[in-house]
């Protein structure tokens, strides 16, 4: 009995678990899954990371740097030494003085050994001028343009989403209208058998209701094939499983939309704009520091050696002595060798570079206005044709709103008239494909509608996955 009710718990447990990998994603999950696998908005997040790296390199400037060197080798030096003529004057009697001739002491010295050398070297920037402070701001700014720019993107993310969504409740409200129709097509053929067997029509009459059921059956086909490609882009936009996609059923309805402010102000492009002349502005000022002087401060640690080192001469060093120079030295250990101070650097004249610098990010600042400019004029423009758009779509569902309603009504009496034999198969058809055509428009003004409203808060940066 125990057993019986684990298995019982265990089964209340996990049926929802086993169902939960089956349940259709909503609208939000599909725009959130798209967002991680859009290309555009991970080049982005690259470019966010890429400025964050050179805003941590701008900080490490003033880091101390440390360095540390070393080296030792084999050293093996000559030199030739020729005296020129030597004249010594006669000083008393006793030294009468004496003449060297050019060339009397004529020797190569040579001096060999080994030597060492170490250093440890530390540098740090104490004052940059203030070229890194506006760097570093321009950098900001940049990044601030980049995710405003963003904002561009998730919309565009959003925009294409949704129409995918849109059109996958098209379809399926396509399929409930091909369902009625064929609910009406089977029920008006079994009055058209019946009115087969009285001779109230003709055999030609009874295959047109035949050939409106096959025509039928081919359109369900091709609603087959509009699904599953719908799917199949749902699944490459969004990665998540087609199983959970093809169980998505939405319904459309209409987007009731109020611009209550027809500022343009939030666009993201006009944002972007704006960040990259700050951007600029900051460039400008880093540029115009290029006669301030740069403090640095500076310390090492240094040892120099010298081993088994070894002078001699190839010659003797005084005719007539016989002796030639060959010593040994010393060795000698230069430890510690300390140095610290500070210094600087001056540009006084840099052969006016900076000055060309300074004036060409003011021409990029121009660019930037002029853009910023022509930017504000296509975008009111823009905005007001999707208002416009916006008005034309609500009358066009209006208007196929009421041709539906009409398009239903002639159909009922049609079907009267076609039990009394009042009108022929080929009329009532034509009834079922009006209110077939009708209902089909209905739906794509509804789905034409939701675009325009989509477009409309994009013009005004409002556009909220929520609303939709």
């Amino acid at each position: 009995m125990k057993n019986y009710k684990k298995l019982f718990f265990a089964a209340i447990l996990g049926f929802p678990l086993s169902f939960s990998a089956q349940i259709a994603p909503s609208f939000q999950e599909l725009v959130d899954a798209a967002m991680t696998k859009d290309a555009a908005i991970e080049q982005q997040n690259l470019e966010s990371k890429a400025n964050e790296l050179d805003q941590e390199k701008l900080k490490d400037i003033f880091l101390p740097k440390v360095e540390i060197s070393g080296k030792a080798g084999y050293l093996n030096a000559t030199a030739k030494v020729v005296s020129p003529e030597i004249a010594i004057p006669a000083i008393t009697p006793l030294f009468p003085g004496a003449v060297f001739p050019e060339g009397t002491f004529n020797n190569n010295f040579n001096l060999s050994g080994f030597d060492a050398a170490a250093k440890i070297e530390a540098t740090a920037v104490l004052y940059s001028g203030g070229k890194v402070k506006y760097l570093k701001q321009a950098l900001i700014e940049k990044d601030n343009a980049n995710k405003a720019l963003q904002v561009k993107n998730q919309d565009e993310v959003i925009t294409q989403i949704s129409k995918a969504y849109d059109q996958f409740a098209l379809v399926a409200e396509s399929k409930n209208v091909l369902d009625e129709s064929k609910k009406r097509l089977d029920a008006n053929k079994k009055t058209a058998e019946k009115a087969l067997g009285y001779g109230l029509i003709t055999p030609y009459d009874y295959k047109k209701i035949e050939l409106a059921q096959a025509t039928l059956d081919s359109k369900m086909v091709e609603y087959e094939g509009k699904k599953e490609l719908l799917i199949t882009q749902l699944h490459l936009l969004t990665g998540i499983d087609k199983e959970r996609i093809a169980l998505i059923n939405p319904n459309l309805e209409k987007i009731e939309y109020l611009v209550t402010d027809e500022s343009i102000d939030n666009r993201a492009e006009l944002k972007a704009l704006d960040f990259g002349m700050k951007a600029i502005d900051a460039k400008i000022k880093a540029e115009k520091t290029w006669w301030i002087p740069k403090v640095q401060a500076m310390t090492s640690l240094s040892y120099m050696g010298f081993y088994n080192t070894n002078i001699s001469s190839s010659k003797v060093l005084m005719p007539g002595t016989g002796a030639k120079l060959d010593n040994d030295l010393t060795n000698l250990n230069l430890l510690p060798i300390f140095q610290a101070g500070i210094g600087f650097k001056w540009d006084v004249f840099d052969g006016n570079e900076g000055k060309h610098e300074v004036e060409k990010a003011k021409i990029d600042r121009e660019i930037l206005e002029s853009k910023k400019s022509d930017a504000e004029r296509k975008l009111q423009l823009n905005l007001a044709n999707n208002q416009t758009n916006y008005n034309i779509a609500n009358a066009q569902v209006d208007l196929k709103a009421t041709a539906k309603k009409i398009a239903k009504n002639a159909l009922t009496q049609a079907e009267k008239e076609f039990r009394y034999g009042l009108i022929k198969a080929t009329q009532l058809i034509e009834a079922e494909n009006d209110l077939e055509v009708a209902e089909l428009d209905y739906q794509t003004a509804i789905f034409n509608q939701r675009r325009a409203a989509i477009e409309l808060m994009k013009s005004t940066q409002n556009l909220n996955a929520e609303k939709l």
